[in-house]
């Protein structure tokens, strides 16, 4: 896959963050009407598109322990250092550093990772990646849940602390959707037609919204703030995460070849637009977050590029 062709892949994603932004500009969209549109993609539109995702995924496909193992050791390193940084290098409280650190977890593994990976690979490759993807968003909320929970627990003692983090859970409309969806999969409750027709027109226009959102919401921050530490994110995310994957998968879990393809590929995608749901779900970093997504993305085509050539 050429770098051009990475490139179209990827431009559409500006382009859409790009009208939001001169929509707001131009004064056709409010602060207000953005703050509506974002609110309507945390609360609705992204927990119907997850439920959506794991009711129908196929629990039985494509999972290899030493695959989900290789991925997510990689990513769960790459959010522990992210974090990390955030505190001790940038010097932000742990609320903001769970934010940050959020980006070094969650890739962009369906929006990028899905068509380069076909295009690299072949369709008929991509069974990995859809294991992956599977228990991606089930995986990575729940981590960052969990970990913003203890953060905003502020030194109450565990019981408290283990209180605040279940009721957190049992509010959270991403938590709510997974799982829902688990419920709907494991049981084989067979929805009506009508149902699934009305969760198909809101999961469509999750992701678009979002990135309108975005682009709006953009118009309020100063990208140079927050660059140092969306330069160590974007470092972790397309550098670190793969190349830990490299490693694992190489000398410690030795996968099979489309295996391993699909595992380094999907780790070296920057991070999605769930970064910044996160991020305004707990209205924390939400700078860091934005200019995480846009310069991680902007940077992944000469990243993807390179580990593609050493794929080959």
């Amino acid at each position: 896959m050429s770098f051009i062709q990475i490139l179209l892949v990827i431009a559409p994603v500006f382009l859409v963050i790009g009208v939001g932004h001169v929509a707001v500009r131009g004064g056709l969209l409010t602060d207000a009407a953005v703050d509506g549109v974002m609110r309507y993609a945390n609360y609705l539109a992204f927990p119907v598109l997850l439920f959506s995702a794991i009711a129908r995924m196929d629990l039985s496909a494509n999972y290899n322990p030493a695959l989900l193992a290789t991925f997510y050791l990689g990513s769960t390193n790459s959010f522990i250092l992210a974090m990390l940084g955030a505190r001790y290098i940038f010097k932000r409280d742990w609320q903001d550093a769970v934010v940050i650190g959020f980006g070094g977890l969650f890739t962009n593994a369906f929006l990028l990772g899905i068509p380069i990976s076909e295009r690299a690979l072949g369709a008929d490759a991509l069974g990995p990646n859809f294991a992956i993807i599977s228990v991606h968003s089930p995986y990575c909320y729940t981590l960052g849940v969990i970990a913003m929970e203890i953060a905003r627990a502020e030194g109450k003692g565990i019981i408290a602390t283990l209180r605040a983090i279940g009721a957190s859970m049992i509010r959270n409309p991403l938590i709510i959707a997974i799982v829902s969806g688990f419920t709907v999969n494991l049981s084989g409750i067979d929805l009506p037609k009508l149902i699934w027709d009305a969760v198909d027109l809101i999961a469509r226009g999750a992701v678009p919204a979002a990135l309108v959102a975005l682009g709006g919401v953009l118009t309020r921050y100063n990208f140079g703030r927050s660059l140092g530490a969306a330069s160590m994110v974007a470092t972790l995310s397309l550098i670190v995460h793969p190349m830990i994957v490299f490693l694992l998968g190489t000398h410690v879990f030795h996968l099979d070849d489309g295996a391993f393809n699909s595992a380094l590929l999907t780790a070296a995608m920057a991070p999605g637009v769930n970064i910044y749901i996160f991020a305004t779900i707990y209205q924390r970093a939400m700078g860091a977050a934005a200019s995480t997504l846009i310069l991680a993305t902007s940077l992944s085509v000469i990243t993807v590029s390179a580990w593609m050539l050493l794929l080959r």
